[in-house]
């Protein structure tokens, strides 16, 4: 049975998932440019996704209570970091890091951020050890920690 001393670490993942529009778009380029580098996802009018978010988290066991991290707890961050951040906003417009001028809402960029927020509302413990956004069935980008 592993305590709190323990080597061993374990990993949950919690899916969370959200509806929101955005547009690939870089304020420093034409609309030409970002048509060209970005195709129908620059379209003017924004487009939207139903995203699954699994966030894992690693870290030691709790001797005490059996838990990697109390599942409250975790769904607390869950919810303000990505669940009330995206759900029925649009991306570009609604949250100032994705707004004009400032990181493309990619999916690439989006698990980096939500990894950086969701472990900033954690604090040190349990580890986010990875963000996996999907878009759809066919498409899903993932951050890993260091």
């Amino acid at each position: 049975m592993s305590d709190a001393a323990s080597p061993l670490r374990v990993a949950l993942t919690r899916r969370v998932s959200f509806a929101a529009a955005h547009r690939y778009r870089r304020g420093d380029w034409s609309e030409a440019r970002n048509r060209e580098v970005f195709g129908a996802c620059a379209n003017p009018n924004f487009h939207g996704h139903t995203y699954t978010c699994d966030v894992t988290v690693t870290g030691p066991v709790d001797a005490e209570t059996g838990m990697l991290v109390n599942l409250e707890r975790l769904d607390r961050a869950l919810a303000a970091e990505v669940r009330d951040r995206f759900d029925h906003r649009n991306i570009n417009l609604d949250v100032p890091e994705f707004g004009e001028g400032r990181l493309v809402p990619t999916g690439e960029n989006l698990a980096r951020f939500i990894l950086e927020r969701v472990q900033a509302a954690l604090g040190a413990e349990p580890r986010v050890a990875q963000v996996s956004l999907a878009e759809d069935d066919t498409l899903s980008a993932s951050c890993s920690a260091s």
